[in-house]
């Protein structure tokens, strides 16, 4: 787990070093332990190491091999590279080192890109060929480690954080305003290639990219989740599902407990990270330790669910965290918490998670959490209201978007108005082919556009904030291709997340499976209210924050009853736009 970053020249000019050690730097937290750099002619490469797999310095980055003629930088953890490494000796290829980096570089000269559907885990990463002059870029199928990228006529620049790609400079930070509209409207969510900034990408998760010595560039993608059981599934009854779900994410969860020496569970007391504690229980993981959060009350609204974590980590007798926030402490930690966003998001999950990561990192070096099931299981409350719909565009957009186009246009200034782009999008992605109904539609799109952009960002940045590498089971490309072949009928009953809590049933106590569905609560930025909504108006209404972004009558009318203004998904629209202000400032654009 660390952060890369490299640049690569296409105008005959060497490789400004000075550039990607400026960004490697700003990649510290990422990878506190050790750090390495590379320049070959028109390439640099850089990188930051979190040291979990093999703490030798002979798996240290950028890793070059002379013989081969590759250099390969790389973050996130390869779970089955024992098994390829053995494969890869039964090829002739010899190994100076003991963790996954190696097997990776050797991986790539034995099969080229076809090494990627092999590969187990999560990753981004770059890679060198010193003879063809060509580099390979790639990210794993799920999107769970970054890669953003800067590329012009002259030079291509990529690093595994946005904020830190920006160090290099010779990047204009202006706005998109295709991706404004997405922010406004598809709940903070900027699809690939788009980021906020015009001159910045993101690789797409599951994509490969190979830019030759002039500046052209091949791009694929190397993996697709489809929808709808096999033939030989199509008779399963729930309980073959159930069966076949446990079976797998045992699998997944012993998987990822490799080389974790000190084991941590992010535990919200709900079902998912529950059942994780009980798989890694099974799997005899001691000395066991989970992490609980909790906040202030606000607006009648609860703002911890310790009852239930405690539930579990009594039941299973783990070394048990509790960390209670108050309002104070939100505010004077969430600028650390947005300059640790690669791109802002609105989740009041974030701020939770940054404190808690902060936590963790105490004890842990490497953490497991539970991202990912609600997408691929239908544990949301809009998936029933789209189940058979006829206009299955139409039921999404009211169950999930924040604002209308007019809504929107109505928002920002008119130099922002353009096509309802976040409309448009959607609708492309459920005309195309793999998914046929309308729930399959919506949960694909969660499950490869919204969970990359949302949930799983959330948890790499804010993870890695402290040097804390965050393991998601669920993520496994294994569970998410079963998940996606198991029919809506098994998904949508008991609220949602149906077959995988009678999973659970076989693991865990009933208790915290047959609760109300919670989510990290953070009531404060929900319902805006006190200091919180002094520093809101401040943010927004200083004259030195106004950046020509929003229409300042849409400003005053929230301002004005903040509390009334919620998102479809319960979300604050103020504090939405709040948000926006915030990551802006805390980056300098």
């Amino acid at each position: 787990m660390c952060g890369l970053a490299g640049e690569f020249r296409f105008d005959g000019r060497a490789a400004d070093l000075a550039a990607v050690e400026r960004i490697t730097h700003h990649l510290t937290p990422r990878g506190p332990d050790a750090h390495g750099s590379f320049s070959q002619g028109p390439v640099a490469l850089g990188h930051r190491r979190l040291k979990v797999m093999d703490l030798a310095d002979a798996s240290g980055q950028p890793m070059v091999d002379n013989h081969l003629g590759l250099t390969l930088v790389f973050n996130g953890a390869i779970y089955n590279y024992p098994e390829l490494r053995e494969e890869l000796r039964q090829l002739g290829y010899q190994f100076f080192s003991e963790g996954d980096t190696e097997v990776l570089l050797k991986a790539y000269h034995a099969w080229g890109e076809a090494m990627l559907p092999k590969l187990n885990g999560m990753f981004a990463l770059a890679i060198w060929e010193r003879d063809s002059r060509r580099l390979f870029m790639a990210r794993d199928r799920l999107g769970i480690k970054p890669l953003y990228y800067s590329h012009n006529a002259q030079r291509l620049r990529f690093a595994s954080s946005l904020p830190a790609l920006l160090q290099g400079g010779d990047i204009a930070k202006t706005i998109d305003p295709v991706a404004l509209n997405h922010y406004m409207s598809f709940h903070a969510v900027v699809p690939a290639p788009r980021t906020l900034l015009s001159d910045v990408r993101k690789l797409p998760a599951g994509h490969w990219r190979r830019i030759e010595a002039n500046g052209e560039v091949e791009e694929k993608q190397w993996w697709q989740l489809d929808f709808g059981p096999r033939r030989d599934e199509v008779p399963f009854a729930l309980e073959d599902w159930r069966d076949a779900l446990l079976d797998t994410l045992r699998n997944s969860v012993s998987l990822r407990h490799r080389a974790a020496l000190d084991v941590g569970v992010l535990l919200s007391g709900g079902v998912d990270s529950s059942l994780l504690v009980g798989l890694l229980s099974e799997a005899g993981a001691k000395p066991l330790s989970t992490f609980s959060i909790g906040f202030e009350d606000a607006g009648g609204e609860r703002g911890d669910e310790f009852q239930y974590s405690d539930l579990i980590a009594q039941h299973y007798g783990t070394e048990h965290h509790q960390l209670r926030i108050g309002e104070a402490e939100i505010l004077e930690q969430l600028p650390g918490a947005f300059a640790a966003m690669s791109e802002p998001m609105v989740s009041h999950d974030c701020i939770a998670f940054y404190l808690l990561s902060r936590e963790v990192s105490k004890h842990c070096t490497v953490v497991q959490s539970g991202q990912g099931a609600d997408e691929l299981f239908a544990g949301y409350h809009w998936y029933p209201k789209i189940d058979g719909a006829s206009d299955a565009l139409g039921a999404y957009r009211e169950a999930f978007f924040d604002r209308d186009h007019s809504e929107y246009l109505s928002s920002v200034q008119s130099a922002w108005h353009g096509a309802d782009w976040a409309g448009e999008f959607v609708r492309e992605h459920f005309q195309a082919p793999g998914a046929s109904n309308a729930l399959d539609k919506a949960l694909r799109l969660d499950s490869t556009v919204m969970l990359v952009d949302d949930p799983v960002k959330r948890v790499d940045n804010m993870t890695m904030a402290w040097g804390l590498e965050a393991r998601t089971p669920f993520l496994d490309h294994h569970v998410a291709e079963l998940a996606a072949r198991i029919p809506g009928r098994f998904k949508l009953p008991q609220g949602g997340k149906h077959v995988l809590k009678e999973a659970s049933r076989l693991v865990i106590p009933h208790a915290v499976i047959d609760r109300p569905k919670g989510y990290f609560p953070v009531p404060g930025l929900k319902h805006i209210e006190g200091a919180t909504l002094d520093w809101v108006r401040n943010l927004l209404l200083d004259p030195s924050q106004d950046r020509g972004l929003f229409e300042i009558g849409a400003l005053d009318r929230l301002l004005g009853n903040p509390k009334a203004q919620l998102t479809p998904l319960r979300g604050n629209k103020l504090w939405q736009m709040a948000a926006l202000n915030l990551w802006l400032d805390q980056h300098g654009l």
